[in-house]
C-alpha cells in the first residue's frame, strides 16, 4: 500500500475553535492567545490494490478557487474523481471541512463524487444538533441523503473484507477509527483519539476531548498492539511525523 499525506499547512487553535495558519519562523506560539494549541491539518490518501481511499477531508479551504485537497492531489498525481471511498472518523470541520462543497448558487454536494463514504449514523445526528463552532451543518446535511453515503450504525464492522472500522468515543461521542489490511501490512488511522506521535507514548489526557481518560487508554493500548502486529501508525494532526512503523517495518522506505 502507498501512503500519501496531503498536508494543509499548521495552524494554532484556540477555545473559538477557530484555526488559523501558523507559520513556522516566522509566527510565534506565544503571541497567539492563551492555550492555543500549534497542530498540522494532514489528511491522508492510501492506494491499495482495490482502491484510492481518502482518510478525513480536511478544512475545507478554498485557495485559487478550488478546494485545497483537489489541489494536494494534483501535486501527487492523483485527481479527487479518482477516489473510490472517503473514510470519515468524525465531522468536526477540520476533519470534515473538505466532506461537501458549494456551486454558484449555493448548493452543496460531496466533493468526491465518484466515492463512497463511509461515516457513522450517529455521528452526522449528533453534528447537525451540535452544530458551530465544532461542527458546520449546512456542510454535513448533503451527507443524510446522498446515495454514494453509507452510514454505519454497527460499532465495528468491515468494508470490502479488508478495512475494518470500530467505534471509540473518547474524542467525541461518535469517533471511529479504521484498520487497513492488505497483504502483510496493517495501517490504522486513529483520527483524533490518536492524533500525534507523541502522545501514543505518554499517559497524557487532554482537557479538549470528550472523554480524555478513555482517549488515553486506547492510545496505550493500541501503542502496545501496533507495535506487537507492526502495523504502520498515521497521525492527522503531528507536525514532524505524520506516519511511523517499527524500523523492522518498510526497510526499502517504500512510501
Amino acid at each position: 500500500m502507498k501512503i500519501i499525506p496531503l498536508s494543509e499547512g499548521a495552524f494554532s487553535v484556540d477555545k473559538t475553535k477557530l484555526f488559523v495558519p501558523f507559520e513556522s519562523g516566522m509566527d510565534n506560539l506565544q503571541n497567539r492567545p492563551g492555550g492555543s494549541l500549534l497542530v498540522e491539518i494532514q489528511p491522508f490518501v492510501i492506494v491499495t490494490s482495490k482502491d484510492v481511499l481518502l482518510l478525513d477531508t480536511g478544512l475545507g479551504f478554498i485557495q485559487k478557487g478550488e478546494l485545497q485537497i483537489y489541489q494536494n492531489l494534483k501535486a501527487n498525481q492523483l485527481d479527487f474523481t479518482k477516489v473510490t471511498k472517503v473514510l470519515i472518523t468524525h465531522l468536526h470541520k477540520d476533519h470534515g471541512g473538505g466532506v461537501s462543497i458549494t456551486d454558484k448558487l449555493g448548493h452543496y454536494s460531496v466533493s468526491f463524487p465518484n466515492a463512497k463514504y463511509f461515516i457513522q449514523k450517529r455521528e452526522v445526528d449528533y453534528a447537525l444538533k451540535q452544530g458551530f463552532p465544532s461542527y458546520l451543518p449546512e456542510e454535513v446535511e448533503v451527507l443524510t441523503s446522498h446515495p454514494n453515503v453509507v452510514l454505519l450504525e454497527q460499532d465495528r464492522g468491515h468494508i470490502d473484507n479488508y478495512i475494518t472500522y470500530e467505534l471509540t468515543g473518547g474524542h467525541c461521542p461518535y469517533h471511529q477509527v479504521f484498520w487497513i489490511r492488505e497483504n502483510e501490512e496493517i495501517i490504522f488511522f486513529g483520527g483524533d483519539v490518536a492524533p500525534q506521535l507523541q502522545q501514543m507514548k505518554s499517559r497524557f489526557v487532554a482537557k479538549y476531548d470528550f472523554d480524555g481518560k478513555r482517549c488515553m487508554e486506547l492510545r496505550q493500548k493500541w501503542w502496545k498492539e501496533g507495535q506487537e502486529q507492526q502495523w504502520t501508525f498515521l497521525f492527522y494532526h503531528d507536525i514532524k511525523t505524520p506516519f511511523w512503523s517499527s524500523p523492522n517495518i518498510f526497510p526499502e522506505n517504500k512510501f
